[in-house]
């Protein structure tokens, strides 16, 4: 039998010889690696110079006008489980782009740090009792050390992790500035744009100073004044940007904690562990991120990301225009006010009943028996209006958000007893209740026009409700209303207004009339109807939520806020941050059943009682107060980490304003743009709506508030794809371990074996569970660092996912090895290189390839950079005499990728100071030649790539072009080709060894 190849582990068959005495081996790159490592730490290599400070480069010098380049991964968990090759993806190809800068005189700033709290190690602390701290110190250890082997170019002096009580006391900082803040609409900004975040004492002086009604006493003599203090706090805080809510939420016991959102999966269950999500009604804290629902869409324009993070962003946010509708309900025990947002109020003509969620407050109001005469198809059993929507609700509760949605096809509801009026024509519609409609959607009620909406339709039909069409098909598309009228609704909205017209309305607008109209301009009249007549308003809706933010659980960062005796909030003075996490007897959540829908959380944090309760001085006098209890969620820390890099011992700011300008302001570097930033942000795509709406949102705060200079943080985002591998399982399903895994033919096909057994194979990610990993430190003991560097580098685009494959790393070794036979001997260890001028053809391939290189460093496209030095580097192995003059250029190209043995080979070739800083090469134009022709590259007939080369292209060079294309590697399986036959410089055809 043969060990299957794909996750190998094992590299017996590729095992080194030790000799001679000098070859470049796995031993031999180890001691490289480790010594350049040493040194460059030593001598502060990569250090970034600020432009005042303490923080200066490895010389002692400050910035003095360097031009900046900041470039970051996204903020890794520190895992227990440690990293594996499919990790370091992202983190290399940031080296490679920072490495590349610096080359070019650039003053580089490339740090990590790590998003330290996390439920991994509280679920851990749970099962273990171990306090969450320690387990996630000796994970970060472990990973930074994991990173230091690669030979990562960071600044550690800029290291640091959320959970380090100075950066705690900023993120609670920076909450409180949220806190302390309002959305001014009408406020211009210094970007030009209306509408920004602004000081909570400018709302009071309005308030005070009658600039501003005060909502609930317009039409009252109250002054500001003359309210308590608990009536201020109560209208207050539904201004404020980080306030206090009491609405149904995502609450899962599994996890004993609320989620937002952007948390629960669209199967309606948590994202981490997969637990079902069930809607609560819970006192939570929130921000007010849809204040800036426009602006985030808006200054999307200005960002140089991938176009499908923008559009995922884009529908995440969900910007909608249309009107608000008030109806009067009827019915119950006093009128009340149902409020209706619809992007379509042109059809409220055709509104026939609404449908309010099961949590609607107006429920609360239905009468104690049914109207007479209603079908009995509405009561859905029950002997009142009451017992129904209790009962209706309970089963609601029970279901997730996404059961509820799905169980919209079946038409569920019922009715609740009450009737809404409509606003133009008086006519009282039925008021249904129905598990569809979520709360956290819109204003938790709709109205519901059957003759222009699906939907809508089949519920009338179920019900046998009116259908009134409020618009028909254009003249010319041949159609007419009679073509739908019993049989489906018109949905178009390519069409013209009918049935849509009174003499006289209800309510004390003009009579209005939308008939002939087309649609765009019936919702226009409509609109300034309903707001004449005082009954709407036209309004710009998002299907964004408000950001739930308290989290029931021990690892996180407190709330700097107590509460009074009266239960009104405080914040804590900014001199008395952080506030630091107490020790508990428990961290586990009080339930832990995650069916239960009716468990109700207990925050670990209320079971230190000399911790909750506190007595300070707030300005009235030593008085008790009581803690929050909850904790911020994981993403607090990761809202603002990359502006802690530029001084994360700064105790004075949060960030220094003119450091900023200089390292993310709007004009820091020519090519961040208007918007400012980040130069480069790398990482997954899966984070496109959580941790990038959430930072941008932040962001533009701390922008208003003038403590930022930039409206975005990051100006370019790139997501690099996936490292995937083969799994197996045994005939239970299970995972069996990869490497154990053989394979042999059978009958024509190939059959997979562990330990006897046939298991089965599937493709995927690459994982602890699924029992396929392979780690960064067995490739660095058997290949070294640089050689795993420059594998992940050559397997393909960044942008794409890719397979591993451990048989193809050996590629990389001897390409390396060449290069070292190009400059070292190996019998003596003396260098071999001769101060000859290069000839013609040599001048060419190496300017060409400088260009070449240049412009696929520019487009972070490595993996086809080390395909042209491998084509350069083969040309020089077959030269008597290698040129100097083409070696060093080759050794200083590849440095970026291969650090350690470039640097091993630049001392060697006479030069003391470390090519960290060395000048990136430049070419000569006269000896680069434009015309190319296309060269096709076959695999067994099959084609496999296309090369673009030039004409008089040699057949040994194109042959190693198109042995280096990922995909003929993968098909060769780190094999050497049986043969290739050339055809210089068309046709490359490639037969694979047996």
């Amino acid at each position: 039998m043969q060990r299957m190849s794909e996750n190998e582990t094992s590299t017996q068959e590729y095992s080194l010889p030790s000799e001679p005495e000098y070859r470049y081996n796995a031993e031999m790159a180890q001691t490289i690696e480790n010594k350049w490592q040493d040194k460059w730490e030593h001598e502060g290599t990569f250090w970034a110079a600020n432009a005042k400070g303490e923080l200066t480069n490895g010389k002692g010098e400050h910035a003095n006008g360097a031009s900046p380049y900041f470039v970051i991964d996204m903020f890794p968990y520190p895992s227990g489980k440690g990293l594996h090759v499919g990790h370091p993806l992202g983190y290399i190809a940031t080296d490679v782009v920072s490495r590349y800068h610096r080359m070019k005189g650039e003053n580089v700033l490339h740090a990590m740090g790590y998003d330290a709290f996390g439920l991994p190690a509280e679920q851990f602390a749970v099962q273990t009792g171990q306090h969450p701290r320690v387990t996630t110190e000796q994970n970060i250890e472990n990973m930074r050390w994991q990173l230091h082997r690669m030979g990562l170019s960071f600044d550690d002096r800029r290291s640091f992790a959320t959970i380090d009580n100075n950066y705690i006391r900023w993120t609670q900082w920076i909450f409180s500035q949220i806190y302390d803040s309002w959305y001014d609409p009408d406020y211009r900004r210094r970007d030009g744009g209306q509408g920004s975040a602004r000081p909570i004492t400018e709302l009071e002086a309005k308030f005070a100073d009658g600039s501003k009604p005060i909502p609930g006493h317009e039409h009252e003599e109250a002054s500001w004044s003359s309210l308590s203090k608990a009536e201020r706090s109560d209208i207050i805080n539904e201004f404020r940007l980080a306030y206090i809510s009491k609405s149904p939420v995502n609450w899962c016991p599994g996890l004993g904690t609320v989620l937002a959102n952007e948390e629960v999966t669209a199967e309606g269950r948590s994202e981490r562990g997969n637990y079902p999500v069930f809607q609560r009604e819970l006192k939570q804290w929130s921000m007010r991120i849809t204040a800036y629902g426009h602006r985030l869409i808006e200054d999307l324009d200005i960002l140089d990301w991938p176009d499908k993070v923008k559009l995922m962003q884009r529908n995440w946010i969900g910007e909608s225009h249309g009107a608000s509708v008030h109806f009067q309900v009827e019915g119950g025990d006093s009128p009340q006010d149902m409020e209706v947002y619809t992007t379509r109020p042109d059809t409220l003509f055709g509104a026939t009943f609404t449908v309010v969620s099961p949590e609607h407050a107006l429920l609360r109001h239905v009468p104690a028996t049914w109207p007479s005469d209603i079908p009995q198809s509405w009561k859905g059993g029950y002997s009142s209006p009451v017992e129904a929507v209790q009962a209706y609700r309970k089963a609601a509760e029970a279901k997730t958000a996404q059961d509820r949605v799905d169980a919209a096809g079946e038409k569920t509801g019922l009715f609740t007893g009450l009737f809404a009026v409509n606003p133009i024509t008086g006519a009282k519609i039925p008021v249904f209740t129905a598990e569809y409609v979520l709360m956290d959607y819109g204003t938790g009620a709709i109205m519901a026009v059957p003759g222009g909406d699906q939907r809508d339709y089949d519920f009338a039909m179920k019900f046998e409700l009116p259908v009134i069409y409020t618009v028909q098909p254009l003249p010319e598309s041949g159609e007419s209303l009679e073509d739908y009228r019993g049989k489906a609704p018109f949905v178009s909205h390519d069409g013209i207004v009918v049935n849509s017209d009174v003499e006289s309305t209800y309510t004390s607008g003009d009579a209005l009339s939308l008939d002939g109209l087309r649609v765009d301009d019936a919702i226009e009249k409509a609109t300034d109807w309903l707001e004449k007549a005082g009954v709407g308003q036209g309004k710009t809706s998002y299907r964004l939520r408000d950001w739930l933010f308290s989290r029931q659980r021990y690892w996180g960062e407190p709330f700097p806020v107590v509460y009074d005796k009266d239960g009104l909030p405080h914040l804590i003075p900014d001199s008395q941050l952080p506030v630091k996490l107490p020790e508990v007897p428990d961290y586990s959540p009080k339930t832990f059943d995650p069916n239960d829908a009716e468990s109700n959380p207990e925050a670990p944090l209320s079971r230190n009682q000399d911790w909750v309760e506190v007595t300070m001085d707030l300005g009235d006098g030593e008085q008790t107060y009581y803690r929050d209890t909850n904790t911020m969620p994981n993403w607090a820390g990761s809202c603002w980490y990359y502006m802690r890099y530029i001084n994360p011992g700064d105790g004075q700011h949060m960030v220094d304003p003119d450091e900023y300008d200089y390292w993310l302001g709007p004009n820091h570097n020519a090519s961040a743009g208007k918007s400012g930033g980040v130069d480069l942000y790398v990482g997954g795509v899966e984070h496109a709506v959580l941790h990038l709406l959430y930072a941008r949102f932040w962001h533009k705060v701390l922008y208003d508030l003038g403590y930022v200079s930039s409206v975005e943080p990051f100006h370019r985002l790139f997501n690099q794809g996936m490292i995937q591998a083969y799994a197996y399982t045994d005939e239970r399903g299970q995972y069996v371990p990869a490497a154990e895994v053989e394979s042999h033919e059978e009958d024509g096909q190939t059959v997979y074996t562990w330990q006897g057994e046939s298991v089965n194979r599937e493709f995927g990610k690459m994982g602890k569970s699924l029992k396929n990993i392979i780690t960064p430190d067995d490739m660095y003991a058997t290949y070294g660092a640089d050689t795993f560097r420059l594998y992940e580098m050559s397997m393909g685009p960044l942008a794409e996912s890719r397979p591993w494959n451990t048989r193809n790393v050996i590629g990389g070794m001897r390409f390396l090895q060449r290069l070292w036979r190009n400059v070292i001997d190996e019998n003596t260890g003396q260098v071999r290189v001769s101060d000859v001028e290069p000839d013609e053809e040599t001048l060419k391939l190496l300017n060409r390839t400088i260009h070449d290189v240049t412009d696929e460093m520019e487009g972070m496209r490595p993996n086809t950079a080390i395909s042209k030095l491998i084509v350069l580097n083969n040309h020089l192995t077959g030269m008597e005499e290698v040129p100097r003059s083409a070696i060093e250029p080759l050794v200083l190209m590849l440095a970026p990728i291969a650090p350690h043995i470039s640097e091993e080979l630049w001392s060697k070739l006479g030069h003391e100071d470390s090519l960290a800083h060395a000048p990136w090469p430049t070419y000569d134009e006269s000896y680069l030649s434009q015309e190319t022709v296309t060269a096709v590259v076959q695999v067994k007939g099959k084609l496999r790539g296309k090369l673009e080369v030039s004409p008089d292209i040699s057949a040994d060079e194109l042959q190693a072009l198109a042995l280096a294309i990922p995909a003929v590697q993968e098909r060769l399986g780190g094999k050497d080709p049986r043969k290739v036959i050339v055809k210089a410089p068309r046709i490359v055809s490639v037969v694979p060894a047996e």
